[in-house]
């Protein structure tokens, strides 16, 4: 099966930015949320994103508008084109809502396609387990997703090797670098990532150094190109908590305990950037 015909489910950061790189790449795209007004803010998000690659001259104005027609907006989960070969879930991280969709999905989409996730850190064998093990595949993308070249490609206990092959092609055709990981709590890059962010929140919650010395300190001796709080406030930290939640829920290991003032700061929906303020403030 050669995939043609694409469906992202939500239009967030993360799926709005997978839909741009598949149409960008001459993939025709379902890009399907709850909401008309969702659906909008989608669009316009890819339009300026796709505004600023013709002002920086690395597409043209064709190229754009033609990326544009190649994104059909669908309205409700419900009708998801059932000829998609293959769907994207990429919506928040919450395991529940995620198997309520691919429940939906089995139900809708032809049996020979691809399912996938852009979890960053759900077991992809927990979401596969009842429908579609062996079609069933995370592709973990990073955000920005038009400008980060990595693809994490995710095997469950059950995905087939035809199944990673096609999306190891795919994910070339895209113009991004797979990187083959088997299914532990966090995959590769969170695993690594959220415990050195979460290392961070407790040196500030220590008072060994403010917030910006921390940040500075990884940033001038390690040449990190942003500083771990900043970049927790860029993700939220929300997702933070709950991606380390699943490290130590997953591993049973205290070394992946969140940080108490991470915890304090979502319970006060200090979030980040979304919310103007985190571990910084934010205009």
């Amino acid at each position: 099966m050669n995939i043609k015909e694409v469906s992202i489910i939500g239009g967030g950061t993360m799926g709005n930015g997978i839909a741009h790189v598949f149409a960008q790449n001459g993939f025709h795209v379902n890009l399907v949320e709850q909401s008309q007004e969702f659906l909008e803010r989608a669009i316009t998000t890819i339009t300026k994103n796709l505004d600023r690659q013709v002002k920086k001259q690395t597409i043209s104005i064709e190229n754009k508008e033609q990326t544009l027609s190649n994104i059909n907006p669908v309205i409700g989960i419900k009708n998801t084109p059932s000829d998609s070969d293959l769907v994207i879930e990429a919506i928040y991280e919450n395991k529940e809502a995620k198997l309520n969709i691919f429940n939906e999905l089995n139900n809708i989409v032809k049996a020979d396609s691809i399912f996938a996730t852009n979890t960053s850190s759900i077991s992809i064998t927990e979401l596969s387990a009842d429908f579609r093990g062996e079609q069933f595949i995370g592709m973990h993308f990073m955000n920005p997703v038009p400008i980060m070249k990595l693809i994490e490609i995710i095997r469950g206990y059950s995905t087939s090797d035809a199944t990673f092959q096609k999306i190891k092609d795919l994910s070339i055709k895209l113009g991004k670098t797979p990187v083959e990981v088997y299914d532990y709590p966090g995959f590769i890059s969170n695993r690594i990532l959220m415990p050195m962010i979460n290392e961070a929140i407790f040196a500030l919650m220590e008072n060994v150094a403010s917030a910006e010395d921390i940040d500075t300190v990884m940033k001038l001796g390690l040449n990190h190109p942003m500083g771990p709080l900043t970049l927790a406030d860029f993700i939220g930290l929300d997702v933070c908590l709950s991606i380390i939640e699943v490290l130590y829920n997953g591993f049973n290991d205290p070394k992946y305990r969140p940080c108490p003032l991470l915890k304090k700061m979502v319970a006060a929906k200090k979030l980040g950037r979304k919310t103007g303020e985190g571990f910084f403030k934010y205009s």
